[in-house]
């Protein structure tokens, strides 16, 4: 599936591109294909794992389109940031696991979308940033909460209200990206991981992502309750006795998602 603004490539690995070149911003228009991409994704079951990435060598997401900005005086929220926000928080809440492939630069909107993704590749050359405050603006889909929760308050304070852009490296440092790939391999670094995910039983992966999701919002102890319930459903399913089978004889297991 597909659009001028956004194209979807189905599998068991899929892939969504954000198609609005050369720095693929966020207008109402993209939000809105994100949104149908991400629905299509979510019905679709035998999707085990997603990338999502950007078209071109200048951005993965440069962030919001400025041009819509004076519009959005004294009604940023109903005419932007409601419908926004709604698609990221979709994106974060998918069952199957996600990788942002940042190809290059990931600013404002751009990395807010990667927050929301399980796992952050990008290409060395790649810069990140929430530079909102430079425009008299702040983070306004995300990256206020998920920043924080990422790498933690000190540094996120610091990134955003000096409205710093790192580079790729100095962002795995502090743990904004777990991998950095070499000029021209983010591709294949991106779908190597994805294939990994996809590879894994797709029941303990699904039921994992979501405890580790609830693990900053719930205590300690509601937290253990959510692991055991969780527990319990993945030793209900076929994949376990798949999974323990295999191991046993000293093969690769073949999980039926159920």
């Amino acid at each position: 599936m597909s659009n001028d603004l956004v194209v979807l490539d189905t599998g068991v690995i899929a892939t969504i591109r954000l198609n609005n070149p050369p720095l693929n911003l966020f207008s109402k228009e993209v939000t809105v294909a994100l949104d149908v991409a991400l629905e299509a994704v979510e019905k679709d079951n035998a999707i085990r794992a997603l990338i999502i990435t950007g078209s071109g060598d200048r951005a993965f997401c440069a962030g919001s389109d400025i041009n819509e900005f004076a519009s959005l005086r004294g009604k940023v929220g109903e005419g932007k940031l409601i419908a926004e926000n709604a698609t990221f928080s979709r994106l974060a809440n998918l069952a199957v696991p996600t990788v942002a492939a940042i190809q290059a630069d990931a600013l404002g909107g751009g990395r807010e979308v990667a927050l929301c993704c399980d796992l952050r590749v990008a290409a060395e050359t790649a810069r990140l940033g929430l530079p909102e405050v430079r425009l008299g603006v702040i983070p306004g889909s995300g990256g206020l909460q998920r920043l924080p929760r990422l790498i933690g308050l000190a540094r996120a304070k610091e990134l955003i209200l000096l409205g710093e852009i790192i580079d790729a490296r100095k962002a795995l440092d502090i743990g904004l990206v777990s991998r950095v790939a070499p000029s021209g391999q983010i591709g294949a670094l991106s779908m190597s991981i994805a294939e990994t995910l996809a590879s894994r039983g797709p029941v303990a992966v699904r039921e994992a992502k979501a405890a580790l999701d609830a693990a900053l919002d719930v205590s300690l102890d509601d937290g253990l309750a959510w692991d055991l319930r969780a527990s319990e459903r993945v030793f209900s399913s076929e994949d376990m006795l798949e999974g323990t089978i295999a191991f046993i004889e000293k093969r690769p297991p073949e999980f039926k998602d159920r």
